[in-house]
């Protein structure tokens, strides 16, 4: 299984499975002389935390990050940063039913076509509880980037329900536990949550990402284009089904001079009168605020019984036992955070190597 690795200059191992004894990482690349600490990546590892409320999985693991290498008196020595969360709350038990038979709609029956052996205990390598290392090394990430660069997530529609953008607020999203910018969706979402989880069932949703402060010059024009590399790094999250960047999909619908941003000289600047491109234009960064957002599909881990097959062939029905988010949308929001840091540290590393 080589494809455990992700970035160029700034590269990211993940290593671990769900009900393992550990999950960790390897980050090659880091910049010598960089303050780094446990407490400086251990808030956004709280971010994305379980068991924070009834909303998302009730597995209780505190995601205490341990730095194993490639710092000393405090800061990065250049060499590869090896970081450990040790698992704790593990409950093989609650799998037990689905060992031989596959979850629709999950990746339990491709696993095993392709392996030949699975390891069923919260999906093993492929549980999202493997992200927790992709946040982590954002920690990192963001070093690099510097304070200029600013990334911010938001759940911006749960099942059928959006927000309003009118009433939009950034800072809404650190006082409810959707990370959602309108207060009065996030309300409505509470009870259309509470009413999934009760059926045990669960919903998809949508997550957007904005970095602001990205300088221009980002990115290559041909296959590493930074928004394909966005788009790959979302795509990667597990449960996304659909990435799109700036005006995306809707763009299809605009005409030519609707699309266009238009551009002017203001205050000795250039400056850019909409924002369609996403902050992206040609696959190399404008300035522009970066502006992406992704679809996660529902869970397939649901209590309700579903039509399968066994390992063996046979028709059976299946129901999920043990703990599992009702919306992954959730905890999507600060992963979808992450892997923009990563893939815009590691194309900044790339620029300056390349450009001075």
């Amino acid at each position: 299984m080589p494809g455990n690795s992700f970035g160029h200059l700034f590269r990211l191992t993940t290593w671990g499975e769900s009900h393992g004894p550990a999950i960790g990482c390897v980050v090659d690349g880091v910049p010598p002389g960089l303050a780094l600490s446990e407490a400086d990546i251990q808030p956004w590892l709280d971010r994305r935390r379980p068991g924070q409320s009834r909303f998302i999985t009730q597995r209780k693991e505190p995601d205490k990050v341990t730095i194993l290498s490639g710092v000393f008196a405090g800061k990065t020595t250049g060499t590869p940063v090896a970081l450990q969360i040790a698992n704790f709350d593990t409950r093989a038990k609650d799998y037990a039913n689905i060992a031989e038979t596959y979850r629709p709609g999950h990746a339990d029956f491709t696993y095993d076509r392709k392996y030949g052996l699975r390891d069923y205990r919260g999906s093993g390598r492929a549980s999202a509880r493997e992200t927790a290392m992709r946040v982590a090394a954002s920690a990192i990430a963001r070093k690099i980037l510097g304070k200029k660069v600013r990334i911010r997530g938001a759940l911006i529609q749960m099942g059928p329900h959006k927000v309003s953008r009118n009433r939009w607020r950034w800072s809404q999203t650190e006082k409810n536990p959707f990370f959602c910018p309108d207060a009065r969706t996030a309300k409505e979402w509470e009870a259309f949550l509470d009413s999934v989880r009760k059926r045990g069932s669960s919903t998809g949703a949508v997550i957007e990402v904005v970095a602001s402060g990205v300088m221009a010059g980002l990115g290559e024009p041909v296959y590493d284009r930074l928004d394909a590399d966005i788009a790959k790094a979302m795509m990667s999250i597990p449960a996304v089904k659909g990435v799109e960047i700036g005006a995306g999909f809707a763009a299809a619908a605009l005409s030519g001079e609707e699309n266009a941003d238009e551009m002017r000289r203001k205050s000795g600047k250039t400056v850019f009168l909409t924002n369609n491109a996403g902050g992206t234009l040609g696959g190399i960064s404008s300035g522009q605020d970066i502006v992406v957002r992704f679809v996660v599909k529902p869970t397939s881990s649901i209590r309700i019984p579903q039509q399968s097959v066994s390992a063996k062939g046979r028709n059976v029905e299946v129901a999920t036992k043990g703990r599992h988010d009702f919306c992954v949308g959730i905890r999507a929001v600060p992963i979808g955070e992450a892997m923009l840091a990563l893939v815009l540290a590691d194309h900044l590393l790339r620029h300056k190597a390349q450009c001075g």
